[in-house]
């Protein structure tokens, strides 16, 4: 009989960090303790860039704007390719952003935020259209049995009148639910993507095994069509493929890029650049990331103050010292301090942020007194966004939802790339690779009846915009309100939303 050796008491089984789009953990040490995400290390295994200072001091001087305080304090940390986004702006070439949302439930955290608030932002900066996907169809794929189609989508409507409220212009920005949209372009480009990624790669890329649902693997080619402007031929027109876009996400979602751009590169169309922030950690502390379905690991956004406060002081994980003299002596730890990685996330201010790590590390500040502070900072976003929120009825949601010509610097988006049409109606491609068979004198009349029309199209979009411009005032001003710095979290833009 074989021996059987007993694991000494006290002892913990080691594990790696593990990150992919389905889950996040740090790894684990011999005594149990998880450690922080090492983000440098998963640069290495995505073969991302970091975003150095040349970067962004490129970015401030093409764009005119101080970088967004998750640029500045390395929140949003690694890129692919932002300098083809930054090159086109220069040129005043078009280009979209594009993010998503993974709708699991009726509630978002203020870790959801994140992403929408910086996306919001580069949407103000460079004047350009944003595509939000509600993956409403992944996350019925990858759900418990028993759950139904029905409640993701009602989860979809939920969550995009809470992006809403982040503050997006409504004359830059698409909303869309796959279960919603799927098909025509869209699912064109679904199906050339499907057919360039093999079982082995697939499996390579996300641990996929015989387990896995095939709508789980078919995914990848779903949040990949996303990437390409072609799949949406309301903004940009349905040949406009070579058309990139920028991309802000967790670094957890870099797994689905990576081979989108494997496949662009094999149809000939543009690559995705993207740029990837870090996690907020679970009120549990470094290693964790928040999830909507545990309470006690996250600040919900509709959370009150009192909640707010009673959460960070009882579950917010402290790098302070066990005794008063003992932390006045040695100063706690801001790194991995939760209160303290949340004001690097929500409070504005640099300078205010820097004293409070100085004073906490050298013992000054208390950990009672960091957590009051982090509460307070979180309670007056949470109070505003629940404002906001509260402002988004049914029509602005069917606004946002409504496939349409987008604003591009100021121009309809579908009045940037010219195409011809055939006998059928089918778009045969942009003008300049097609002979013109009109006269000079007659390609110069067309020319200004294009022109014309452009500017027709354009008042007419701004007269249907005036009612829903009025409906969003609200929740402009108040976006406008809590966020008045230039540069900062708020760029004004067309519409004067966010």
């Amino acid at each position: 009989m074989a021996e059987v050796l007993e694991q000494p008491e006290g002892t913990f089984v080691t594990k790696e960090q593990n990150v992919n789009p389905w889950s996040v953990s740090g790894e684990v040490n011999e005594d149990g303790t998880v450690k922080p995400i090492d983000y440098s290390k998963l640069v290495e295994q995505f073969g991302t860039k970091l975003i150095d200072e040349a970067l962004l001091e490129r970015f401030e001087r093409v764009t005119g704007h101080k970088p967004h305080r998750f640029l500045r304090r390395q929140i949003v940390f690694s890129h692919r390719d932002l300098e083809v986004i930054l090159d086109r702006f220069e040129k005043k070439e078009p280009f979209f952003i594009y993010t998503g949302r993974g709708p699991s439930s009726n509630i978002m955290h203020i870790g959801h935020m994140v992403p929408f608030q910086l996306t919001k932002w580069l949407s103000d900066v460079f004047q350009v259209p944003v595509i939000i996907m509600l993956t409403d169809d992944e996350k019925y794929l990858i759900s418990d049995h028993g759950r139904t189609v029905n409640e993701y989508e009602v989860y979809a409507q939920e969550n995009a009148k809470d992006i809403i409220a982040v503050g997006f212009d409504p004359e830059r920005t698409f909303i869309f639910s796959d279960f919603g949209y799927m098909g025509g372009d869209f699912y064109r480009n679904i199906a050339r993507i499907a057919k360039r990624i093999n079982r082995g790669t697939a499996d390579a890329c996300f641990g996929f095994d015989s387990s896995t649902n095939i709508g789980k693997v078919h995914f990848a080619a779903v949040q990949a069509a996303s990437s390409f402007a072609g799949s949406f031929p309301f903004m940009f027109g349905p040949d406009s493929n070579q058309i990139p876009c920028l991309i802000p996400c967790a670094i957890d979602q870099d797994p689905y890029f990576r081979l989108t751009r494997d496949v662009a590169s094999q149809l000939k169309y543009a690559k995705p650049s993207l740029i990837h922030a870090r996690f907020l950690d679970a009120l549990q502390g470094p290693g964790s990331k928040m999830s909507a379905s545990i309470e006690s690991s996250c600040i919900l956004a509709r959370d009150n103050p009192k909640t707010i406060m009673t959460k960070i002081n009882q579950y917010a994980f402290s790098g302070g010292r066990e005794t008063l003299e003992e932390h006045r002596e040695k100063g706690g730890n801001p790194d991995v301090d939760v209160s303290y990685q949340y004001l690097r996330f929500f409070l504005e201010s640099d300078e205010e942020l820097e004293q409070i790590r100085q004073d906490y590390k050298s013992g000054k500040l208390l950990t009672g007194e960091i957590k009051k502070k982090c509460a307070g900072e979180l309670a007056t976003f949470c109070t505003s966004f629940q404002e906001r929120r509260a402002k988004v009825t049914d029509q602005i949601l069917e606004h946002f939802m409504t496939p349409r010509p987008l604003l591009c610097r100021g121009a309809l988006s579908n009045t940037l790339l010219p195409s011809v049409q055939g006998k059928s109606g089918a778009s045969k491609g942009p003008v300049q690779d097609v002979k013109d068979p009109n006269s000079k004198s007659q390609a110069k009349k067309m020319k200004k009846l294009e022109e014309a029309n452009a500017k027709k199209a354009l008042k007419a979009r701004e007269k249907e915009a005036k009612s829903i411009a009025t409906a969003t005032a609200g929740v402009a001003a108040l976006s406008v309100a809590e966020n008045t710095a230039v540069g900062e979290d708020t760029v004004t833009s067309t519409s004067s939303l966010t």
